[in-house]
């Protein structure tokens, strides 16, 4: 959910449900990375309640254009991190001579 300014496009926040601080910091830290962010910070309401709350400011963009660019940057970082990993997993594997399900008793 947005909580933004009819007047100015550049200042909102964002309600996020069901999240805490792990996709909130890296949303924000994805956030920090756009030149167009003057500020972005997050916030969690109350710890025993799932939302967390997103501000963005911008140098004149629509803040809700850079959050979702942002999001998209953050799902490439992933995606990377995944193939990376699974890359390093075949390659000790290979190395080790073991095969998928090589469990040992």
């Amino acid at each position: 959910m947005e909580h933004g300014s009819f007047e100015d496009p550049s200042k909102a926040t964002f309600s996020f449900t069901d999240e805490d601080h792990t996709l909130a910091n890296a949303v924000r830290f994805t956030l920090n990375q756009d030149p167009r962010v003057t500020f972005c910070g997050y916030s969690i309401p109350h710890p025993s309640d799932a939302r967390v709350n997103i501000r963005v400011q911008t140098t004149g963009d629509p803040a809700r254009e850079v959050l979702n660019d942002s999001c998209q940057d953050l799902m490439l970082i992933c995606q990377h991190v995944r193939g990376t990993f699974d890359q390093a997993i075949s390659k000790f594997k290979a190395e080790k001579g073991l095969s998928p399900m090589d469990i040992k008793k």
